[in-house]
C-alpha cells in the first residue's frame, strides 16, 4: 500500500511544480506573400489591424504579437513567422475558442490578399525572469 500511494504522490509532483513557472503560449506561423507586389509593411499593417481586434476579445486581452522576417539566411518554408503570444495556455485556447466568426478573424479574411499562413505551432514557453 505504501508503494501504491508513493507512486500517486510522485506521479503528482509535476503537476503540483508546474504553477510554479511563469509560463507563456506561443504559435509560431509560418507564412508567404500572396503576390511579389506585398510588401514588409503591408504585413505588420495587416499583424496591426488583426491584433487590436484580437485584443477586444474574450482571452485575447493580453496577446501580443511579433512579425519576423529572415535577414542573412533563408526562411526555409515561408517569407517570414509571425507569433502569437499569450500570457498563459488557458488565455490562448478561450481565445480560440471563440475565434470562428470574431472580429480577429473578420481581418483575418480580409487579409488574405496580403499574406497566407498555412501551418503554426503552438509552444510553451517558459519566461525566465533575474534578480
Amino acid at each position: 500500500m505504501k508503494t501504491i500511494m508513493w507512486c500517486a504522490l510522485v506521479s503528482m509532483l509535476p503537476m503540483l511544480a508546474a504553477p510554479a513557472y511563469a509560463t507563456e503560449a506561443w504559435q509560431a506561423f509560418s507564412c508567404q506573400l500572396e503576390d511579389d507586389d506585398k510588401t514588409e509593411a503591408d504585413v505588420v499593417a495587416a499583424a496591426k489591424k488583426w491584433l487590436k481586434a484580437a485584443r477586444t476579445m474574450k482571452g485575447g486581452e493580453e496577446l501580443r504579437v511579433s512579425v519576423h522576417f529572415p535577414v542573412a539566411a533563408a526562411a526555409g518554408d515561408s517569407d517570414f513567422k509571425l507569433i502569437l503570444i499569450a500570457p498563459s495556455l488557458k488565455a490562448w485556447g478561450t481565445f480560440w475558442d471563440g475565434y470562428k466568426g470574431s472580429p480577429a478573424h473578420k481581418v483575418d479574411q480580409e487579409t488574405d490578399e496580403i499574406t497566407t499562413c498555412p501551418s503554426s505551432r503552438l509552444f510553451e514557453g517558459v519566461v525566465i525572469e533575474v534578480e
